[in-house]
């Protein structure tokens, strides 16, 4: 059955102002990329042909046009292997254009965090992550809804002034 979810560069394309993405696991499976760090390889990144990607273009679009894309993730310390990979591997979002920070999972209580993933367009459209418990993705649904747009909206601007931004947070 065919996904009625628009691919992700069609929402940041039709993006007017801000992207936002929350993320909360330790571990989202394997992935060649991380297969490969764990082998020992690290990236050139002085050869941006080698590591640049149609997502990081796509983010790198939207910046262009004035968007704000900010992306939180909530880890766990000390942090897993993929998480370690996935901050090493930040370096090219950050490249793109995207704003990064990181809340130690320790820091996240006293307000109430998403059950999920997500990606937040302006404000008004949420793309949601569901996941197994192994770290692969199941699927994802969009939502226009207007309670569950200014919970995770809120949760996202709460997160985000506590997350220690990527150039400072270290593993």
């Amino acid at each position: 059955m065919p996904s009625s979810v628009p691919p992700f560069s069609e929402l940041l394309a039709n993006a007017r102002e801000s992207a936002v993405h929350f993320e909360a696991r330790d571990d989202y499976g394997t992935n060649p990329r991380l297969e490969t760090w764990q082998r020992g390889a690290r990236v050139d990144w002085n050869d941006r042909e080698s590591w640049w990607h149609p997502f990081h273009q796509a983010i790198a679009d939207a910046v262009a046009r004035g968007v704000s894309v900010r992306r939180a993730r909530m880890v766990s310390e000390p942090v897993s292997e993929y998480i370690h990979w996935e901050h090493y591997a930040t370096h090219a979002n950050v490249i793109a254009g995207e704003d990064v920070r990181w809340l130690p999972r320790s820091q996240a209580t006293g307000f109430l965090v998403p059950a999920n993933d997500f990606w937040l367009f302006d404000g008004n459209l949420i793309r949601l992550h569901h996941f197994a418990g192994d770290g692969s993705h199941v699927r994802d649904e969009i939502s226009t809804d207007g309670a569950t747009l200014a919970l995770c909206g809120r949760a996202f601007e709460e997160i985000w002034q506590r997350a220690i931004p990527h150039s400072e947070y270290k593993i």
